[in-house]
């Protein structure tokens, strides 16, 4: 996959573009990192970690669908996600993610995106909470999940930076 154009990032606005500006600059940041890689090298780890390019990849394919299909809009995830066996693997999604092509990997991430990008869209507010409550009963509010996808998107494009570099020597400018 080529890389894609860093979405802008603005520098005034109103709050939900402002935070969903944000986390489409973290969503392709990330994708940055692995553009133009081999089925390979978007498996090279870099120890101690487990962790390689694919495996981020496919986690943030399932937190998009966890947060906002199945939290916010009460619905399953999709079978792919749900078949998978978390007591035997508690990083089943990552292991998954080893196995698709490229264009697969790429596909299936972009598919979590748009359809949190959808359920972003019909709701009605910020303040809108979960369908599902957490695991301590609690209703988290729309703003919620995005600062909390912002946040973890821009920790695991920590990770992916140093990944990458360990692969070809590439750094983001």
């Amino acid at each position: 996959m080529r890389r894609p154009p860093p979405p802008p990032i603005l520098l005034r606005s109103d709050e939900r573009t402002m935070l969903l500006a944000y986390l489409d600059f973290y969503r392709a940041a990330l994708i940055d990192r692995a553009s133009e890689l081999t089925q390979e090298q978007l498996n090279v780890r870099h120890p101690p970690s487990s962790l390689t390019l694919s495996r981020l990849i496919g986690h943030m394919a399932l937190v998009e669908y966890d947060w906002f299909r199945e939290r916010f809009a009460g619905e399953d995830v999709p079978d792919l996600f749900a078949m998978l066996d978390w007591d035997a693997d508690s990083d089943a999604e990552m292991t998954l993610a080893q196995t698709w092509p490229v264009d697969e990997l790429f596909a299936r991430f972009n598919d979590a995106i748009a359809d949190s990008r959808a359920r972003i869209e019909a709701a009605t507010s910020l303040d809108q909470l979960t369908t599902r409550p957490d695991r301590q009963g609690e209703h988290r509010s729309l703003r919620w999940i995005l600062i909390h996808l912002i946040a973890e998107y821009a920790r695991h494009c920590g990770h992916a930076d140093l990944i990458r570099e360990s692969i070809d020597g590439d750094v983001v400018g």
